[in-house]
């Protein structure tokens, strides 16, 4: 697809959009989405949504990331709604993956941004010494004392007290060893417990980043070319369930039901 890089942002625009996706990934995968991401983030454009991927580099700051971010979307929406919408509106929904998720919580949280909803993939809110190998021994030889801003504890009660996206689907994956889905499923019956809906689905941590393997038969097609794509339907099923899902949640009345 015709990825564009606009303001910091990496945007993939349908003929016809009928909403906007702001996507966040993971903490370590996050810097170029539009590669790590590109199979699901693609679906979604064929599917007629605006995709706008924000690319981020962790720091311990997550606040401050969570503000670069909006700034960077921001720049991308006004973009749009002069060259694309021409003024417009289609709604905005928030799409993130592991740490992506804790960033449009902030958001939702310390902004007015306007969100019709938000999609949270394999949620992780991990201290500092879990999430980074060796933190814990080398704070230990440097008598430091580090952990993300805000902590995970500030961030539950900050969502619990001002997070303002009402409609929110979680999706935890049934082998994902480092997922707090369901802690954050309690603090969201705090805030929005109405609209929320979780989700546990076939899968791992990495689900979201399934790559697409292109499988090109020969001109004869042999029984190697019929094993290679029983292979591909495989490796992809846990990822097209995934994909299927996240469009049913976004436009109940288009996507066909199985």
């Amino acid at each position: 697809m015709d990825w564009r890089e606009v303001s910091g942002n990496w945007i993939v625009i349908p003929p016809r959009p009928k909403a906007i996706i702001h996507f966040l990934g993971g903490a370590f995968v996050a810097a170029a989405p539009q590669v790590t991401y590109r199979m699901l983030l693609e679906s979604l454009a064929e599917a007629g949504y605006v995709v706008v991927a924000t690319p981020f580099v962790n720091t311990f700051d997550h606040a401050a990331i969570a503000r670069q971010v909006i700034l960077a979307f921001d720049r991308a929406l006004e973009y749009l709604q002069a060259r694309v919408l021409q003024q417009r509106y289609i709604p905005i929904y928030g799409l993130g993956h592991s740490m992506g998720c804790k960033l449009h919580l902030l958001i939702g949280s310390l902004y007015d941004e306007e969100r019709a909803g938000n999609i949270l993939m394999a949620y992780n809110n991990y201290p500092a010494r879990r999430s980074i190998p060796l933190l814990e021994q080398f704070s230990q030889v440097t008598l430091m004392d580090v952990e993300f801003t805000p902590s995970p504890q500030a961030t539950e009660a900050l969502v619990a007290g001002d997070y303002h996206v009402k409609r929110n689907l979680l999706v935890k994956f049934t082998q994902d060893t480092i997922d707090q889905t369901r802690s954050l499923s309690q603090v969201m019956q705090q805030c929005c417990p109405d609209f929320t809906t979780v989700q546990i689905l076939p899968g791992n941590h990495l689900t979201p980043l399934g790559q697409d393997v292109r499988w090109q038969p020969s001109a004869a097609f042999s029984p190697l070319d019929a094993l290679g794509q029983l292979v591909k339907q495989e490796v992809y099923r846990d990822f097209n369930q995934l994909k299927r899902n996240l469009l049913l949640w976004l436009d109940p009345v288009s996507v066909p039901r199985a």
